[in-house]
Formats: C-alpha cells, structure tokens, sequence
C-alpha cells in the first residue's frame, strides 16, 4: 500500500501534475495573504494594539511579517539596481551618491523611525496604512545597503573580456545591463539579497513595536509578538515566536532563496564544469511544470514586444556615456558626440535635485544641532569612540571563523547543499529575540554588558562576513582550482595563493556591510531590557536608543552625526583603499 502511494506521488511528480497542483495552491495562498494584509492596512488606527499572546495568533501574525519583509526587499531591490548602476556609470554623481550610501548605511533604524512614522502616521491619520508603510520603509533601510554595496561592487568589476564583447556586438546599456552585468552579478546579489533579508529581520522587534516620547506604535506580527513576550516574561509565547520564525525562515530558504542559488550557478565564469552540481528539489519541480511551460509561451510573444519596446527607447542613447567601460571610449555616432542624450540630461537633473533636497535636509539638522552644548558633543564623541571599539572588536571575532568556515562550505557543493539552510535560519533569525537567553547566559559567566555588547553585535553581524565568502568561493572559476591541484599547491599556500586572493573582493564587501550592521546592531546589544530591567552600556548605540524613544530629537541627531562621520571616515580611509586593492591585484579577471 505505501508502495503504491508513492508510485501514485512519482507518477503525479514525473507527469507534472504535482508542480501544477503545488502552483494552484501557492497562487490562492497568496490571494488570500493579500486579502488578509490588505485589511489590516484598511483598518482603522487604533492608538493602543493588543497584541494576542496565544499560539493560535501565531500563523497570522508570521503571515503579516513576511509579507512586510517581501514588500521592502522587493523595494530594495528595485533601489538597488538604480541607484547602484547610477553610482557605476556616472562619474559625477559617484562622489556624491557613494558617500551618501555610507551615511546611510551608517544611520541606525532608529534614526529614520520618529520623522518616517510621524510623517506617514499624519499623512494616513484614519487607516493603519502610514504605521504599515512606516514598517516595511523601516525594515527597508536594513536590507537595501548591503545590496546595493555589492551589485556597486560587481559593476565595477565587470571583467574587460566582456566589456569588450559588450562593445563589438554594439551593445546598448539595457543589453549590456541584461546580458552582461546582470547575470555577472548574479551570484554576489543573490547572496547579499539573502544576507538582507536578515538584516531586515534583524530589527523586526523595533520595527513592528517601539515607542516615540509618551506614544506607543505597534502592528501586529511576530516582531511584536516577541517585544510583549519579552516583557512579560512570557517563555512559552517567546518559545512559540521562535519556532515561528525558525518555520518561516526555513520556508523561505527552500521556495525561494536555494532555487534562486542553484539557477545562478548558470552565471558562473569558467572554463570548466563545477566539480559537483547544485541541485534544488522545488526548482526540479517546478521544471516539470505545465501551467509554468505555458504562461513562458504566452509570454514570449509579450516579451518579445517589450524588448522591441526596449531597442527603440534606448536606439538614441550614444555609445560614450559618461562611465568607466571600454563603451565609453568608443567612438561616437556622426551627429551624437556633441549632442546630449535624454538620460545623461536627466540624470544631471536627477542629480541637482538631490544635492539640493541634501542641502535641504542638511539645514533642518543644523537647525537642531545649534541646540546642543560643547559638553553633550564631547559625552557623544567619548560614546563614539566605546562603540567603535566593540564594532572593531565583532568584526575581527567574526572574521576569524567566518573566513574558514565560509570557504569550506563554499568550495563544497555537497556541503552547501548541507549547510546553507542552517546558515540561512542562523543569519536570518532575528538576534535580538535570543538577547534575553544570551544575557542570562553572560550574567552567568559574569560578563557585564560592556563586554557582552561586542556578544550581541557578534550575533547580528558575522553573517555578513560569512554569506559574501561563501559567494566569493562559489565564484572561483574551477579552471584555477585544477591548476592549483595540478601544481600540487596545497594547504596553507593554496589559501594565501588561490583562495585569499579570489575571495578578497568579497570578503571586502562582507566587512563593509559588516561593520555597518555592527553599527546598527549597536542600538539594541548597547541597551537590553528583560523583565523590567535594564542593562546598559555606555555608548553611542545606546544613546540613539535612549534618545529616539524619549523623542530627543536634537540629541539623536548630534549622535546619529557623530556616528554617520566615523563611518565614512572608517569607508574613506580603510575600505576604500582596500576596494582599490581588490580591483586592481586580486581581480582574477585581468
């Protein structure tokens, strides 16, 4: 009998007919997400959520965080393509928008929350759709960097081979987008998208539950759920939040994220086949899907229009746009060296105007800093410097494992089959939601919340590190690790010959967005709050923390400025010259 039902299930698999049965019932799941969220975004304000603490609320309120985490990557991927092709291709607005992308990544979630919320919540006063919006913007700033960071990073180092191919085909910048700088950076974003998506998740419990002076905003999801189990004590609840995440997580990695990996190994640059392939079983089934055959053929003829569309927007667009590829160099039409295209005017439009909505903001924040005193400014520079400490001292711990063990899993395709789900639930699970067992743990052992802040930061940011070495070791063409076997380079040399040199961009960009996360980190692992009581540890983190939730916000913006200028100065004078050096003598492609 159990025989027979599993030839009836391999026979369905093998027909196609499972696939469709798995899309019908994935296309009314998501109908009825939408119809669920779109209510609660309807809904009326209420001034004070009551959040159900029971575990039949569960179900709802990981449907609703999902669906606020989606919106924002979608957005943020959207945000990453723009503004990171903009920043690879214009010479000009690169020394402004770079800068501005370290400033942002610098700037904690709570330093966008009180005008964000304020702003939304008196824009949609009668619905819950600015406090909605206000989330998924908010969960947004902990995924677009990072993203955004490493599709910058791939542009700048398309190899010259297919720039020049890019050239002899005349290429135009949608096709040289499409079928070359996309599908090069494939394998980098991919990772960095998911490494995002635990960034966003990092800062649910902020994010879905905070306060701003006397008023309280929450929505309900399985951040909030958290934040109430949290203060009340309640193990139980706080046990359920974290199986319900850990199911949600593991959901998304199988349906989404490993399918995503296995279909970007096709992007690899290499001579030779990978040793071992990578394989995903959602992905072979929905290779054997009929309804997916035909909505492809459908939309064929569809694309095929839209990429017609495509050639005839962008005939006009002259070969020399102001970028750093062969393209650039390359003659000019008859007629067009002198003219301006539509898109450099606008992008030199789009550029003045943001300068000037720069210039704007930077105005209203001087406004409020006339306010604070010398004695406040030298208090924050002191907190700076403590934070700066433990940010240094997190990333080094994380480094130290992250870097073996992320080539391990890297180099194996077998192990990454193994590892990358439990990976993927580690880096994506929200670490504040384990701040309360971490906290017992080190009063245990004694540590005070100095120290056991570096812990906590640990905790939020090593993933970064190791996600971008795993997608630097997955990148390594397998033509140079035969040669290295060839040549009988092993251990050690191998590591600092091969494997250091090629991973070294990437692992660049891990430190980069490292650091960032372990500044943003720095406002929930500086300040805990468990059962009534409250550790703190002196530090900027703690005092953006303090200062958001008692609406300071003269004091929050002193702080968030003192925090914002290290952090470019730390991008200017530390990892950009090692970007440079990960460009020019570690770049395998020259």
């Amino acid at each position: 009998m159990v025989w027979g039902q599993s030839g009836a299930v391999m026979a369905l698999y093998h027909s196609g007919a499972l696939a469709d049965i798995v899309i019908i019932l994935g296309i009314l799941g998501v109908f009825y997400g939408i119809t669920q969220v779109g209510r609660e975004w309807a809904g009326v304000l209420r001034p004070t959520v009551v959040i159900d603490l029971s575990f039949r609320a569960l179900p709802r309120y990981t449907l609703f965080s999902l669906v606020r985490g989606l919106a924002a990557y979608c957005i943020s991927f959207l945000f990453t393509i723009a503004y990171g092709y903009w920043a690879a291709k214009d010479r000009l607005a690169e020394r402004l928008l770079v800068p501005i992308l370290d400033i942002l990544q610098s700037i904690p979630v709570l330093g966008f929350m009180p005008g964000v919320v304020l702003a939304l919540v008196s824009v949609f006063p009668n619905s819950n759709t600015g406090l909605e919006l206000a989330a998924v913007f908010m969960i947004f700033t902990g995924q677009a960097w990072n993203m955004t960071f490493s599709f910058y990073n791939s542009l700048k180092s398309v190899p010259e081979y297919l720039q020049e191919a890019g050239t002899i085909y005349h290429f135009n910048w949608w096709q040289r987008l499409t079928q070359i700088e996309m599908p090069y950076s494939a394998i980098g974003l991919i990772w960095n998208s998911m490494m995002s998506m635990a960034g966003g998740w990092f800062f649910l419990m902020v994010t879905e539950a905070f306060q701003l002076g006397n008023r309280d905003f929450r929505l309900p999801g399985i951040g909030s759920y958290m934040s109430v189990a949290v203060e009340k004590g309640n193990v139980p609840a706080m046990i359920a939040a974290v199986v319900a995440m850990v199911l949600m997580i593991v959901a998304l990695d199988q349906l989404v994220w490993r399918p995503t990996v296995v279909w970007a190994q096709k992007f690899r640059i290499e001579d030779t086949s990978q040793e071992e392939s990578m394989d995903s079983w959602f992905l072979d089934l929905l290779h054997h899907s009929h309804i997916l055959r035909w909505i492809g053929a459908a939309n064929s003829s569809v694309g095929h229009a839209f990429g017609s569309l495509i050639s005839r927007l962008v005939r006009h667009v002259p070969r020399n746009i102001p970028d750093r590829s062969p393209v650039a160099s390359a003659p000019a039409r008859h007629g067009v060296q002198n003219r301006p295209s539509f898109s450099v005017v606008f992008a030199r439009v789009l550029f003045f105007l943001l300068a000037a909505g720069l210039a704007f903001a930077l105005a209203q924040v001087v406004r409020l800093l006339i306010s604070v005193r010398i004695d406040e400014w030298l208090r924050l520079l002191r907190s700076d410097l403590l934070t700066l400490a433990r940010v240094t001292t997190a990333i080094a711990l994380g480094t130290l494992w992250a870097l073996p063990v992320g080539l391990r899993i890297g180099l194996s395709p077998k192990l990454s089959r193994i590892m990358q789900p439990i990976v993927q639930v580690a880096a994506s699970f929200p670490a504040p939601m384990l701040f309360p067992a971490v906290i017992l743990l080190l009063a245990l052992l004694r540590v005070n919340i100095g120290f056991g802040s570096v812990v906590l930061m640990l905790l939020g940011t090593q993933w970064y590190i190791l996600f971008n070495v795993i997608a630097g070791a997955q990148a390594i063409p397998s033509d140079l690790k035969e040669a290295a076997a060839s040549y009988r380079i092993t251990g050690r040399q191998r590591f600092w010959t091969l494997y250091l040199p090629a991973i070294f961009p990437y692992l660049v960009t891990g430190w980069v967005t490292a650091t960032g996360g372990a500044w943003n980190a720095s406002i929930v692992a500086e300040i805990v709050t468990f059962r009534g009581q409250t550790l703190r540890a002196q530090g900027i983190g703690s005092v953006i923390s303090e200062a958001a939730f008692g609406a300071k916000f003269a004091e929050l913006a002193a702080a968030i400025l003192i925090m914002s200028l290290t952090v470019v100065l730390i991008n200017r004078f530390v990892w950009r010259r090692l970007y440079a050096v990960a460009s020019t003598q570690y770049n395998l492609s020259k």
